[in-house]
């Protein structure tokens, strides 16, 4: 139960981090969902190439070359990386029960997020939005049965 309540509780902490670290205003892919694309949750999009300096982060005055942006942008990732499989390491442990009471108040969340943008858009960019969204809910259907069936693998060579 312990490790349960950790593991909760350092993930429903990582978002409030990452967006205490978000640069204030309109940065590189400013819009309503951060450029043509989309970009609601993560995940490289426009301006993604700019480095530490275009995300207005404390590197931003170190006037770095384009080497040192490559660099330090690999090591930022492998970061983000090695703290989502820890994360994921914690909450495959958790019981059932509460991995799916955990996404399903995600889920809720972002569908509250998602419904908060919305009222903002002009009825053309709320098209959009719609689009991008549905194209967002059938990458996520399609990655939860990639695990599934990852999950699977394993048993059926047993």
């Amino acid at each position: 139960m312990r490790k349960t309540l950790i593991a909760l509780m350092f993930a429903t902490a990582l978002p409030a981090v990452a967006m205490a670290a978000m640069p204030e205003g309109p940065g590189p892919g400013a819009g309503p969902m951060g450029g043509p694309e989309g970009r609601m949750m993560g995940g490289p999009g426009p301006g993604a190439d700019h480095g530490p300096r275009g995300r207005g982060g404390p590197l931003r005055e170190l006037d770095l070359t384009p080497e040192q942006h490559q660099q330090i942008d690999r090591l930022m990732r492998e970061q983000r990386e090695g703290r989502r499989e820890l994360v994921e390491k914690y909450l495959d442990k958790m019981p059932a029960a509460d991995q799916k009471a955990m996404q399903d108040e995600k889920d809720a969340s972002r569908k509250k997020t998602q419904s908060s943008i919305r009222a903002v858009l002009t009825p053309e960019q709320q098209k959009q939005f719609d689009e991008i969204v549905k194209k967002q809910d059938q990458r996520r259907a399609e990655w939860r049965e990639f695990k599934a069936w990852k999950a699977q693998q394993p048993q059926k060579a047993q």
